[in-house]
């Protein structure tokens, strides 16, 4: 069966500047043709030969290298898969919201602390939080409380988080908005997933041990039985020469 020889498209660089067929103008390249085996160093027109016997594009693909490196492939589905795995960490990326969270004046520590834990985890999904300080009837003649309120929050949430928007007073309510610390979010989560790991690791060298020791015990266990079936034989054998003693006599 002959190649089909193909006729070339004109395919131009994209945005990426990636070489294609006969943009690449370099006169010998490294080639790595479709399966990922090498096949050396050519004359570039000899890559592009081969190329296009087997219906393929010449792709460059390290551009930098000495020669530069050029692979065999279907460019069209290469782009394909570069466009679909872009759209893939696209949706895995998490998009930064701004969540609520809302206090009362005279809110109590219990209460605080319970708003506070959902701020952090906010803050650790990467949210922004804006913490609102909700005014009712004459409690609005007493901002200030809401204010020292707000500066109380941001200083206990402060290592894990930047002041965006310092405290304003937005009709009958006052906000701040606080932005996660990215850097010292990912420490903390680095070292509670060290600790979880250790933890894990922990558990397995205690369950290793329990199974040690308890191969141990049946270990034990089995040379017990073993040595009381070898007594019990020895009477019996012991038994059976009293007898034939006897009979003889």
């Amino acid at each position: 069966m002959g190649f089909r020889r193909r006729r070339w498209r004109d395919l131009r660089p994209d945005e990426d500047k990636i070489k294609v067929n006969r943009a690449i103008r370099v006169p010998e390249v490294r080639v790595v043709n479709e399966d990922g085996q090498q096949l050396g160093v050519m004359p570039t027109d000899a890559a592009r030969d081969i190329a296009s016997r087997v219906g393929l594009d010449l792709v460059e693909i390290a551009p930098n290298g000495q020669p530069p490196v050029v692979k065999i492939m279907d460019y069209g589905r290469y782009k394909y898969e570069l466009k679909k795995k872009a759209a893939s960490a696209r949706k895995t990326q998490h998009q930064s919201q701004v969540k609520e969270v809302k206090f009362r004046p005279q809110i109590s520590d219990h209460d605080l602390n319970f708003k506070l834990r959902n701020a952090r985890k906010f803050l650790f999904e990467g949210d922004k939080v804006k913490c609102t300080v909700m005014f009712r009837g004459r409690e609005i003649v007493h901002t200030h409380i809401g204010r020292q309120l707000l500066v109380r929050v941001s200083e206990m949430l402060g290592e894990i988080s930047s002041v965006e928007q310092r405290p304003q007073l937005e009709g009958r309510s006052m906000a701040l908005i606080l932005a996660p610390n990215r850097a010292t979010i990912d420490k903390q989560k680095a070292a509670e997933a060290a600790a979880k790991a250790a933890e894990a690791a922990e558990e397995t060298e205690d369950t290793e041990e329990a199974k040690k020791t308890e191969g141990t015990e049946e270990t034990e266990e089995t040379e017990e039985t073993a040595a009381e079936g070898g007594e019990e034989t020895e009477r019996a054998e012991q038994s059976s020469q009293d007898s034939s003693s006897t009979a003889s006599d």
